[in-house]
């Protein structure tokens, strides 16, 4: 998936869960942030920051912050690409354990929830739940970074559609390279990681794959270790 209309800024603070001030050739500017998340390893004070500018010029802010410099590499931010660059990939083949589905559909219903992505192949029906990751620690990256009812709650959906026959998988999108594994953040969201071993337990498939990125777009890359256990 790509961006448009693409600059730098420096990132000064962040005010509440959708906005930030950055500073852009010496001018402060108020920005939506597109992440919910906490990100407070990465949106720090100085951090140098990628924004998008918005198609919409009516809009009360211009740009939106989308990416951050960790060193020489760009972690992606935006929650909204980790869908946009699954629908790709599992469209086009590139993720292996899906194989290539003979058609894809975003946002399905099943049950009380909506999954992200529904697909068929040979017969076979099945969906898939993505979760964009940010969060890296020591080379392990990690979800969530804030608890999340929600997530547990869709991982959940996904046990009882696998046992009604649909191939079921959750897949992790890390928004970032240089990662060497996955785990689910068990200090920060107990339920969502006992929810996940659930799953494993059921026969849902639990992948993770790293993401090419620069300034202007992110690409789903290669398949990461998974690492889960019981709590």
């Amino acid at each position: 998936m790509k961006y448009n209309e693409i600059r730098k800024a420096v990132f000064i603070r962040r005010l509440n869960r959708f906005s930030a001030e950055v500073d852009i050739d010496g001018v402060i500017e108020l920005v939506h942030v597109k992440n919910t998340g906490r990100l407070r390893e990465l949106l720090l004070n100085g951090a140098e920051v990628i924004l998008e500018r918005a198609s919409n010029p009516d809009r009360k802010t211009r740009y939106s912050l989308i990416g951050v410099y960790k060193g020489k590499e760009i972690v992606n931010i935006d929650s909204q690409a980790p869908n946009a660059a699954a629908y790709e990939a599992v469209k086009d083949g590139r993720i292996k354990e899906l194989g290539l589905p003979d058609m894809v559909k975003r946002e399905v219903k099943y049950g009380n929830s909506r999954f992200d992505l529904y697909y068929e192949k040979e017969g076979i029906k099945g969906f898939v739940e993505v979760k964009g990751v940010t969060l890296d620690v020591n080379g392990t990256a990690r979800f969530p970074d804030a608890p999340t009812e929600r997530g547990a709650k869709h991982v959940r959906e996904l046990i009882k559609a696998h046992n009604e026959g649909y191939e079921c998988s959750v897949l992790f999108v890390i928004q970032m390279k240089n990662i060497t594994a996955f785990e689910p953040n068990y200090d920060t969201d107990p339920d969502f990681a006992k929810a996940l071993y659930e799953a494993q337990r059921a026969g849902v498939n639990i992948l993770a794959y790293d993401c090419i990125t620069d300034e202007c777009s992110m690409a789903i890359d290669s398949g990461i270790e998974v690492k889960i256990h019981s709590i």
